[in-house]
């Protein structure tokens, strides 16, 4: 779970900083059941233990940050606490937003439930709030519901994309693919610009308005459930 080598956990332990069901855990060899309730009994430094995998959770992505393990520059995982980068199995996002997009973004320790999410099959629709930099020309969404639009260097058409105008230059488009810069590609078919780019829903999930960006919050059942809301029968 990312909190030490065996012999930093050995330290821990023996100063009386592991606590189970209020007591101090002085053998760092003792076999603990992985409970669903062991989150709640044990406390590591003074903070409650992170949840065992599967951990998923919610990340409010700011702009500027990369959905990478390797690129260079500041990363999504540089935005989540320093021992969840050693988890194992690791945190992989569940697909990716660009540097220059903002909005929900996931990240699991599932692959089965990530795949599950990506899989064309579940039919889980993401909705981004764009902002242009021309006026829109008002056939944009005829265009994006036609399920004809060719982007440049594909042969497959687009999937229908529902669209909804808000102001002369700000839009809402929800697609159930996820193209290599998709939102930004299909309206330079058009002739159009994208400016600014977040994504505030994924299925039948909402980026909640008081989670600032950078910030992150761990999900629940309810709330992966939510997540399949209209796309998986």
């Amino acid at each position: 779970m990312g909190y030490g080598s065996r012999r930093e956990i050995a330290l821990l332990t023996r100063a009386g900083l592991v606590l189970l069901d209020g007591a101090p855990l002085r053998d760092a060899d003792q076999r603990i059941p992985v409970t669903p309730d062991l989150a709640q009994r044990m406390r590591i430094d003074g903070e409650a233990l992170d949840p065992p995998p599967a951990l998923t959770l919610m990340l409010h992505k700011p702009l500027g940050v990369t959905c990478s393990h390797k690129e260079a520059g500041p990363l999504v995982y540089g935005l989540l606490p320093e021992r969840w980068r050693r988890r194992d199995p690791a945190l992989s996002t569940v697909g990716r937003l660009d540097k220059e997009t903002s909005g929900l973004l996931l990240l699991t320790d599932d692959g089965a439930l990530l795949h599950r999410i990506i899989s064309p099959k579940a039919n889980v629709a993401k909705r981004y709030r764009v902002t242009l930099d021309r006026p829109l020309k008002g056939d944009e969404g005829a265009i994006f519901a036609s399920g004809t639009l060719m982007l440049e260097g594909e042969e497959k058409p687009l999937l229908p994309v529902a669209f909804e105008a808000e102001g002369a230059v700000n839009a809402v488009v929800t697609l159930h693919e996820g193209r290599y810069h998709q939102v930004r590609r299909m309206f330079a078919a058009l002739g159009n610009h994208v400016v600014t780019l977040h994504r505030d829903r994924v299925g039948g999930l909402d980026l909640p308005t008081d989670l600032a960006p950078g910030a992150h919050r761990i999900l629940g059942a309810a709330e992966i459930a939510a997540v399949f809301a209209g796309g998986e029968a």
